[in-house]
């Protein structure tokens, strides 16, 4: 199948791709990398009778750091993220998620915001936002908001971005003295995971001082573990898990699906937050 007919726009700058937004057609799509924006629309899933082609918009491409935090424009590319000195330098488990996305020829196209916003329940970098404390911001003719990435999501592929609001930046958190590690389960390499496991702890003193866990794939939107955070909270590099993975999926909250049922769901939610952990606390024999 071919998209039904739609008008195509391709703005130069962020006050035009504003304009065009809030131009009063209800149904305009924003196309960053396309990879799920025009499949859905080859398949007539979704019909915008508007297209607004971002990928020439000025400013949107940056990537840079602070002292406590790492800077990305929605534009740039998952393979320049997998590659960025910058990134591999000061938040390396961005680097690794990005290449856990697909084949390379995806991600020399697909785009950080354009898969922040799509939303899937069960992608690598929704999870790994919420769970290092991502703050998206966002814009729109009236003016601009920023809206943490755990309150980014509601529904599977639904967002709290209004058809107004145009994401311009990606600010995430790199505190010191924080290990982070992203894991993930599929039926075949580069396909969707069916289970992806994000981590990030504060070490200190011999015991782990804080816990931050995100999981994909287990509930109707990339979600934090918090009960498996208080349980791994206080307790020693190579201490038992049994009692976190345990917290971890009792929390969570699978789709039932023919081909991944919550209860294989939770068995793989459990093994990859074991490996994630064991690999940031390893222990002998653990």
């Amino acid at each position: 199948m071919k998209p039904a007919a739609f008008d195509y726009h391709r703005p130069d700058t962020v006050e035009d791709v504003l304009g065009l937004l809030t131009g009063g057609a209800p149904d305009v799509a924003l196309l960053a990398g396309g990879q799920s924006l025009v499949r859905l629309m080859n398949l007539r899933t979704v019909r915008p009778s508007v297209v607004v082609d971002i990928n020439r918009v000025a400013g949107l491409g940056h990537v840079t750091a602070t002292a406590d935090a790492l800077r990305i424009g929605p534009m740039v590319r998952l393979h320049r993220i997998e590659h960025d000195p910058l990134v591999r330098e000061r938040l390396p488990v961005l680097a690794r998620a990005a290449a856990l996305v697909g084949h390379p020829q995806i991600r020399s196209r697909a785009t950080i915001g354009g898969s922040l916003c799509h939303g899937d329940p069960a992608a690598e970098l929704p999870t790994l936002a919420v769970a290092l404390g991502a703050r998206l911001r966002l814009r729109s003719a009236d003016g601009e908001r920023t809206v943490a990435a755990e309150e980014f999501y509601h529904r599977p592929y639904t967002t709290v971005r209004r058809p107004s609001e145009l994401l311009t930046d990606i600010e995430i958190p790199v505190p010191s003295g924080v290990v982070r590690h992203v894991e993930e389960i599929s039926r075949r390499t580069n396909d969707l995971p069916l289970v992806v496991v994000c981590v990030a702890l504060g070490l200190a003193g011999g015991t782990v001082a804080t816990a931050r866990i995100a999981a994909g794939g287990v509930a109707p939107t990339p979600v934090r573990l918090t009960a498996a955070e208080h349980a791994l909270t206080g307790l020693a590099p190579g201490a038992p898990l049994d009692a976190v993975l345990a917290a971890a999926a009792e929390e969570a909250d699978p789709l039932d699906v023919p081909h991944a049922p919550p209860g294989l769901r939770r068995a793989l939610l459990r093994t990859a937050l074991r490996r994630a952990l064991v690999r940031l606390t390893p222990s002998e024999g653990r």
